[in-house]
């Protein structure tokens, strides 16, 4: 007798479960009311936080695997459908410092570089698997990470570590911060750009605390 009764409640309990869920499914898809959008944006915050990015870092071995690009620093005219041999006539100096030719450049990574609101997909990275032309994001003691391309690597012989040298494509000059990058300090590399502008739907909510020569659209320096 005690265990048929225990079957009966154990069915219950499943079938509460399941009109539970079928309850909370409606709600999240089906309910138009303002409750029901008010719910399924707090699902869809939780699911992203706290499930699709962690897994998202997981798999590509970084603490950030979607960058917003935040600055016109790497900014080239036309980006995606610029000239890349007109913007390397008038920038061709910045790199021949460096040693970097039209060739080297033009097979490295974002040749025509990106935007601001870009947002990037990045993956870890060791090291030794850094080359000139890459595009890193790394602490540089900042609010927030720096996303510039690699121009020269060293090895320090106390450590043994690697250290990198970056530039904007789009400034006139380095950084003090980028001049000496420790491996320590990178976070990824940038592989691809996932998203041109989507991510000016956040970047909005802060141009007004800008400075005002950070705001609004990009312009080649």
């Amino acid at each position: 007798m005690k265990k048929k009764v225990k079957s009966i409640k154990e069915i219950h309990d499943k079938n509460k479960f399941r009109q539970f869920l079928k309850r909370f499914w409606w709600i999240i898809w089906k309910d138009d009311s303002f409750k029901g959008w008010l719910i399924s944006l707090i699902f869809i915050f939780i699911v992203i936080k706290f499930i699709f990015f962690p897994l998202l870092s997981f798999a590509t071995q970084t603490t950030l695997p979607l960058a917003i690009v935040e600055s016109c620093s790497m900014h080239h005219k036309g980006t995606l459908f610029g000239n890349f041999d007109n913007w390397w006539m008038r920038h061709e100096t910045k790199y021949s410092e460096f040693r970097i030719t039209k060739y080297a450049f033009g097979h490295s990574t974002f040749k025509k570089g990106f935007t601001k609101g870009d947002i990037l997909f990045i993956v870890g990275v060791k090291p030794e698997k850094i080359h000139i032309g890459d595009v890193i994001i790394f602490n540089g003691g900042q609010k927030n990470p720096i996303i510039h391309r690699v121009i020269k690597i060293n090895k320090d012989s106390g450590t043994n570590k690697f250290i990198f040298s970056t530039i904007g494509d789009n400034n006139q000059g380095q950084l003090s911060v980028e001049e000496n990058i420790s491996e320590d300090q990178i976070v990824g590399k940038a592989v691809l750009r996932v998203a041109p502008y989507l991510g000016w739907g956040k970047l909005l909510f802060f141009e007004q605390s800008r400075i005002s020569n950070e705001k609004g659209l990009c312009k080649e320096n």
